[in-house]
């Protein structure tokens, strides 16, 4: 007690808004259930691992903890798993998470010497005692960063429910015997609550489902509300409703007497029929989709250095699957790993270390490789008085929140609990990592990805242009023209539109899928393509040229990014549903830039006229509603640019006839967007440290806006020594290969990451990673053998060069 009374100038009772970390050591994944517990320094509330604590006494000195230790609590093996009548994780009647009971015990802890006190006590000084319930009683930042519960959206009262227009057309509904009245279908049957029209759902992908009559019928006459027959019954809540223009399950409320009007009497219904919510309840429950995930195989779980799952903390696959391909490169391993200790990164780490992004790669690349956290759980057998808490053999994994919550902290998307974009995900985090290592480019891994790429433009005067950019990632248009299995393809639809005439589906085994080869995908890149409207420079007008795109450098790891994600006529994203032939060595050699060939006349510098036209800036009204619908933020700028902001519809238009221009990513130059820009604007900026031509340039593609401008410059950093319009001839001025990686063509395929679902903001991410000599699958914390890899399948692949 002297010793404690002697450092209280070292504890601090926590405010309300005080950080405390208290369920995961800052520098590993250990946890109050680890052996050891995890101790709490009374100063920083920062918490640590019993290998770790003695580091933190070195660097700061403080040396009271509150140590926390918890011990499974024995449950019964025969415990039974309830089945999930709601489609929510954490919360009653949703998905039973089989969550551990444990019990707990607190000791106060004085470093160096490890001298424990009991807690509680009535002894132990006032100061210590609040503290210590301060800390045990506080939600845990931890806690606070991530949604304990996951619920789907509830259904909303529709609109259209309580002035809904009834139809008195002496239609009478019949109890039972439905069938669609335009095809032969008696199962997914919607009746129209406006004319009492019986008609079949709409058609699944696989060929499933419907035949569309009902939503064909919405679209004719306009009737807004259908009900699912079979889903009605005396519980009138449960009923499937869907409103047609909010295109989601509604709440009726007047339901009983729409049902009325037609005849039925709902009381005396059976249930025969799944609601939609069901359905996806049930495809849930059933979550292994697909080959994706190899369901149906008996995975080999796997353990040891390099096969660490990652928790899922919810819609956080993205992060997980990108993340265990990244850590399988030598970059990041050697990086952050093999090259650097958790203590070095700890020395070198600012007095939070939960806000360094050095610590933390350090800490995720540690726990995923090191093997500490991948282990087979221990099982009790033959012993009826000890009760088991593992029924299988799969790891538990290890929780990424403070990566994820410090990646994504500059990023509202990354930082919410929705599903995201692996692609935009994986950007992202390399830009995080080059801005880490900013000056330190020999440290940078990131790098290992980057490359050079080179446009050049043939004028029709028969001179040229040259843009260089850098990137990480080739993305690829995938040419469905050139599918190999064309004769089967047309068999398909020939066979569809006979059973279509008929009245009946394709069944799912009946599908055939376009296969398109790697190789047709790369030469789609690198094909001569056409180019409208260029303004020459030479001709000073107008006309037409021809781009052809290369590589002015290759990456030590090429990433490869098929748009598998278009938008169909109607605003409607579409993923293709298409097969890609990925062989397991590739040479894109051929694909190297030869640059500015001799004898070549380069077009002369100059402004195109319409750089002095009076163009306006986007409407940022138009640019937000765009982007609410999915598209990217600089398209619905050029799209609204370039229909003079006449509206929302006419933007859209032009953004989906316009989605495959070679330069639709491009940044927005002076002429597409020439509006003045304000001075005061540019002088802020300027005060940020960045050139005045590059403020101005930021502005005019970010609509005026101060926080959009900043993003875009940190988003183009060779925006500043690079020209980006077509005009662009003066090769010094272009991105500087130096320092880039570089070598042969050869590549070998090392990972892929593969989603499951309808767009990239929801459904399922899984990676497959080839390690050791065989592939190995990464679905979330699942870590296991794979059987067959779905090398077809991929969204995102990664290649590892094979020669310096």
């Amino acid at each position: 007690m002297d010793l404690l009374r002697s450092n209280l100038s070292r504890v601090r009772i926590p405010e309300p808004t005080t950080r405390i970390y208290k369920q995961e050591c800052c520098l590993s994944f250990d946890t109050p259930v680890s052996e050891g517990g995890l101790f709490i320094d009374m100063f920083t509330f920062l918490a640590f691992g019993k290998d770790y604590v003695g580091w933190n006494f070195e660097k700061t000195g403080n040396p009271v903890y509150l140590h926390v230790k918890k011990t499974k609590k024995l449950v019964p093996e025969d415990r039974p798993s309830k089945k999930p009548t709601l489609l929510a994780i954490g919360v009653d009647g949703g998905f039973d998470n089989n969550e551990l009971e444990y019990e707990e015990t607190h000791s106060v802890v004085i470093l160096p010497d490890y001298v424990s006190l009991p807690f509680p006590s009535v002894e132990l000084p006032e100061k210590v005692r609040l503290a210590a319930d301060a800390i045990l009683l506080a939600v845990g930042a931890e806690r606070r960063e991530q949604v304990a519960a996951w619920t789907a959206d509830k259904k909303r009262v529709s609109a259209f429910a309580m002035n809904l227009q009834q139809i008195d057309n002496g239609v009478v509904i019949p109890p039972s015997g439905w069938k669609c009245s335009e095809c032969d279908k008696t199962d997914n049957l919607w009746l129209n609550l406006t004319d009492g029209l019986i008609l079949c759902g709409r058609s699944n992908w696989d060929g499933s489902g419907g035949n569309n009559h009902a939503i064909e019928h919405y679209k004719k006459k306009g009737y807004p509300l259908a009900v699912k027959l079979g889903t009605v019954t005396a519980d009138l809540e449960a009923a499937d409703v869907f409103s047609y223009p909010e295109d989601d399950s509604v709440l009726d409320p007047l339901l009983a007497q729409h049902l009325a009007f037609f005849g039925i009497d709902f009381s005396s219904l059976k249930k025969t029929e799944m609601t939609t919510a069901e359905r996806e309840l049930d495809q849930n429950t059933n979550f292994d989709w697909n080959r994706i995930q190899e369901s149906g195989q008996e995975v080999e779980p796997i353990f040891g250095p390099g096969y660490t799952g990652l928790v899922n903390l919810g819609n956080s696959c993205y992060l997980a699957a990108t993340m265990q391909v990244v850590f399988s490169t030598r970059s990041f391993s050697s990086r952050y790993c093999i090259n650097q200790s958790l203590k070095k990164a700890f020395e070198a780490a600012p007095a939070d270390p939960t806000v360094d992004l050095n610590m933390q790669l350090t800490k995720l690349a540690h726990g995923l490789l090191s093997g500490k956290y991948s282990i087979p759980p221990l099982k009790n057998e033959d012993n009826a008085n000890v009760a088991t808490t593992t029924t299988t053999a799969e790891q538990e994994g290890i929780p990424p929140r403070m990566f994820k919550a410090l990646i994504a902290a500059s990023h509202p998307e990354f930082s919410s609990t929705r599903q995201q974009d692996a692609l935009e995900f994986f950007l992202h985090f390399l830009d995080q990592v080059e801005r880490a290592n900013a000056g330190k480019a020999e440290l940078d891994p990131a790098r290992s990805f980057k490359f050079g790429i080179e446009d050049r433009i043939l004028c029709s005067s028969g001179k040229v242009a040259y843009n260089r950019r850098h990137d990480y990632i080739l993305s690829l248009n995938i040419p469905l023209h050139e599918a190999t299995n064309k004769e089967e393809l047309e068999l398909l639809h020939k066979l569809k539109a006979e059973k279509l005439s008929e009245g009946k589906e394709m069944s799912g085994d009946e599908i055939v899928r376009p296969r398109v080869p790697l190789e047709a995908c790369l030469a789609n890149f690198s094909a001569s393509e056409e180019i409208h409207d260029f303004y020459s420079t030479a001709l000073k007008t107008k006309t037409t040229a021809m781009k052809t795109a290369g590589l002015t450098s290759f990456p030590d790891y090429l990433v490869l990014h098929m748009r598998k994600f278009v938008m169909e006529e109607g605003w409607v994203p579409k993923k293709l549903d298409v097969y890609i032939d990925v062989p397991d060595i590739i040479d894109i050699s051929h694909m190297r830039s030869k640059g500015h060939h001799p004898g070549e006349e380069l077009l002369p510098d100059g402004v195109p006229v319409e750089e002095n036209s009076d163009k306006p800036l986007a409407n940022e009204d138009i640019v937000s509603q765009l982007v609410s619908m999915g598209f990217s933020h600089i398209h619905c700028q050029k799209a609204a640019i370039n229909t003079s902001n006449s509206g929302v519809e006419e933007a859209m238009n032009w953004l989906l006839s316009h989605m495959d221009d070679p330069d639709i990513d491009a940044p927005i130059s002076n002429g597409q967007c020439s509006g003045s820009v304000d001075q005061s604007k540019v002088d802020t900026l300027i005060s940020f440290g960045f050139e005045e031509d590059l403020c101005r340039k930021a502005l005019k593609a970010s609509g005026g806006d101060i926080e959009k401008a900043t993003d875009w410059i940190f988003s183009n950093p060779d925006a500043s020594i690079s020209s980006m319009d077509a005009t662009a001839s003066n090769t010094t001025s272009v991105p500087n290969d130096a320092g880039l990686p570089d070598g042969g063509g050869r590549y070998r395929l090392i990972g892929i990451v593969s989603h499951i679902g309808t767009s990239t903001h929801c459904g399922h991410y899984v990676a497959h990673i080839l390690k050791d000599g065989r592939w190995v699958m990464f679905n979330d914390s699942k870590v296991g053998a794979s059987i067959n890899p779905p090398k077809d399948m991929g969204y995102l692949y990664f290649f590892e060069r094979l020669d310096g």
